[in-house]
């Protein structure tokens, strides 16, 4: 989808894309954005609207599927009490009649659930966090691609930290019940990409709570491929996250691409060497 014509050049992010091989066999392919959270971790305020960039931070996440030639549909689900502003945003971003809109639900689940009612004739489905402003055309290239040919696909990052599991115990206080092997954990983001009917068919079956799509998917028995997501990539989740996202705006968001390639080979090496 190209809307640059719809779109004033001030609003659109800067993302400066080297871009990898693109697939394109004329898939078609829609996005669904998650806008419905409560923020309940923000001390009172709303991440999703906050102003980043000079722009509302689910903006930076809309316009990077706006501007990518191989998504044809957005949805944007957010909360009731947001409706008007999520209108407010699409219309001053002249992308009206270009990103549907609809209301959340109780659960992450039943928003991405409500968010495909929208996209019934799509072939891949991209699942993202509005709270994820930083995604890039070459993080969504590979998942695309990975999508393609393993049905299903999440952006992820190898863990930097050693990972320990907790035994509570009184008084509110952990004591360490297991450490993990560091050189098999990832940390999952999204963009997450599914072949249409494969995400259809996880939601039709699953319907215990879950922290994102991809563990809907492994629950039916479908392995679910990882692809290298960036250390960029962020979700805005507490006050402090809004600290680094604004460190990344200042820093200029055109050199991130470039930047994760050489990360990533970076942490692949390190986190096979077990440093």
């Amino acid at each position: 989808m190209n809307t640059s014509n719809r779109i004033p050049l001030n609003k659109q992010l800067a993302y400066a894309a080297t871009i990898s091989c693109r697939i394109d066999d004329g898939a078609h392919i829609g996005a669904v954005v998650l806008a419905a959270g409560e923020s309940s971790r923000m001390q009172g305020i709303d991440k999703i609207y906050y102003p980043l960039g000079g722009v509302p931070l689910v903006w930076h996440s809309i316009a990077a599927f706006l501007s990518h030639p191989m998504i044809e549909d957005i949805v944007l689900v957010t909360s009731a009490s947001n409706m008007g502003q999520a209108v407010e945003v699409i219309e001053e971003n002249g992308a009206s009649g270009v990103v549907k809109l609809c209301e959340g639900g109780e659960r992450r689940q039943d928003s991405v659930h409500r968010g495909l009612q929208l996209l019934d004739d799509c072939e891949y489905i991209v699942v993202h966090d509005g709270a994820r402003p930083f995604v890039s055309a070459d993080i969504i290239d590979k998942g695309i691609a990975a999508s393609k040919e393993h049905g299903a696909a999440v952006a992820a990052v190898p863990v930097k930290d050693t990972i320990k599991m907790s035994d509570k115990i009184l008084d509110g206080e952990h004591t360490v019940a297991q450490t993990l092997p560091r050189d098999r954990l990832w940390a999952v983001q999204t963009p997450q990409i599914f072949r249409a009917s494969l995400l259809a068919e996880a939601h039709r079956r699953v319907s215990h709570r879950v922290t994102d799509d991809a563990s809907m998917v492994e629950a039916i028995g479908n392995p679910v491929r990882l692809f290298h997501g960036s250390y960029y990539n962020i979700k805005v989740t507490t006050p402090e996250d809004l600290l680094f996202a604004n460190a990344i705006v200042a820093g200029g968001l055109s050199g991130i691409a470039s930047m994760d390639r050489t990360l990533n080979a970076v942490s692949a090496a390190q986190s096979g060497s077990g440093e």
